[in-house]
Order: structure tokens, then sequence, then C-alpha cells
């Protein structure tokens, strides 16, 4: 005799209540403010004669003249877009 096939059940999904919601959320903005660090970059060489990639990669640090200084997020992008004109900018970490 052959056994007719099963139906899946379908699985009950437990949503968390609002408060642990919300508690999550202001646990993870506590966390990331307060291990939030910063670098100073300054620039220090010239953009002239250099590559187009190299010259949209100091605008978009915020830089754009010899002597001007922004401070940003140390994340990867930032590292990497530092990386890509090293010789051109000067790094102090705050």
């Amino acid at each position: 005799m052959a056994k007719a096939p099963e139906k899946a059940k379908k699985s009950e999904t437990v949503k968390p209540s609002a408060h642990s919601a919300a508690k999550a959320k202001t646990a993870a903005k506590a966390k990331s403010s307060a291990t939030v660090t910063t670098l100073k970059v300054e620039q220090y060489g010239s953009a002239i004669r250099r590559p187009g990639v190299q010259q949209k990669i100091l605008t978009g640090l915020g830089l754009g003249r010899i002597g001007s200084s922004k401070t940003l997020p140390d994340n990867s992008s930032t590292r990497g877009m530092i990386a890509k004109v090293a010789h051109m900018v000067r790094v102090v970490e705050e």
C-alpha cells in the first residue's frame, strides 16, 4: 500500500517583540558610536599632471588644494582611497 505524500508543514516564524528590537537598535548605536575612530588626512602634493582617477579620489576625500585637510571616519573604504593617493597625502590618526 502506497502512502500519499504529506504536505510540507509551514514553519512558524516567531517575530521578536517591538521592545526587544528597539533594545537591539540602541545597543548597536551605542556600540558603533563608541568605537568610531577618525583619521585626519592632509594633502601635501599637487594633483596637477596626475591621472584623472587620482584627482577624483582627492575630491572624494574632500581635498583639492595643497595644505587642505579633512577629518574622515577610519573604515576600509577611506583607507583604500588613501592608499591610492598615498604619495600626495599625510595621515594623522586621531
